[in-house]
């Protein structure tokens, strides 16, 4: 079911694409910042560069500012993990050039200890107090003694269904709740959603250790279920950010549209408005 605020939203940007006075993707942008501009919100969107996966840097800093959001959290695609301190500056000049802030990197694979003291290096370059990772169980510890040294935090993503390691959140939590509290957790609300575990609940469940958040939506509650546009699926994204505000999160919502991975924006555009306008009916300046 549609909300009247997403109806309105969709249907103001409609019309003004069928007129043909802007296209959809702007129409939709301008919307969005439209709507941005009468919410205060509650914690920051941000989106997690492996959306723009099949862009330059360049293109995805653009595409980042397009949608009015200032937080981009890198994938190795666009940083590669073998950069030269010189080469991070670099790329963070051209992200504060843009007004776009580095809010975090990952997922950040890691198999040995060699590739942990890299990404924590890396991030220790990026001046980064967070990194999203996905370490085998075998070097967590390696992990946790790399945080305690650099004091960056390390949330571990959940990658669903397929996952051997991490599947949903619990499986991350169960293997850190005795670490170091710098070891965290980034949910993932689709791939949660499509072990058929409701968001919301695993984000109260966990949220001692919650540091970061992947935000989309999926077509179905299964293996199945594939990303959708934010609204069109079947997370319920009003009951998670209003139990979010309830716990006082305070950290990210980085969108991640996993789909049209050529053509990226129109999607990203219409789930950032969409989160937007329900946060406007939700929240209370």
């Amino acid at each position: 079911m549609i909300s009247s605020s997403r109806r309105s939203f969709l249907k103001k940007a409609g019309m003004a694409a069928a007129a043909g006075a802007l296209p959809l993707s702007t129409a939709l942008t301008q919307g969005m910042q439209e709507m941005r501009g009468k919410t205060v919100l509650p914690f920051d969107l941000g989106i997690a560069s492996y959306t723009f996966r099949m862009f330059t840097l360049d293109q995805a800093i653009a595409m980042t500012r397009r949608v009015g959001i200032g937080k981009l959290a890198l994938k190795d695609v666009h940083l590669p993990l073998s950069s030269s301190p010189r080469e991070i500056a670099a790329a963070l000049a051209k992200m504060k050039s843009a007004g776009v802030t580095l809010s975090s990197c990952g997922v950040v694979y890691m198999k040995t200890e060699a590739e942990v003291e890299r990404a924590f290096a890396y991030a220790q370059s990026a001046g980064l107090k967070m990194m999203v990772g996905a370490p085998d169980v075998s070097v967590l510890g390696a992990a946790e003694r790399a945080a305690r040294a650099t004091d960056i935090a390390l949330a571990i993503h959940n990658h669903g269904p397929t996952d051997e390691r991490f599947p949903s959140p619990e499986s991350a939590y169960r293997v850190i709740a005795n670490m170091d509290r710098r070891m965290g957790l980034c949910i993932d609300v689709g791939h949660t959603r499509r072990l058929g575990l409701d968001p919301a609940a695993e984000a109260e469940r966990f949220f001692d250790r919650l540091l970061d958040i992947h935000i989309k939506d999926v077509s179905a509650a299964d293996a199945k279920g594939s990303t959708v546009e934010i609204g069109r699926g079947v997370i319920d994204i009003p009951n998670l950010l209003k139990t979010l505000m309830r716990l006082k999160y305070a950290g990210t919502l980085h969108i991640e549209h996993e789909k049209d991975e050529n053509d990226p924006l129109p999607g990203v555009a219409e789930s950032a408005g969409y989160l937007r306008g329900v946060l406007d009916i939700l929240y209370v300046k």
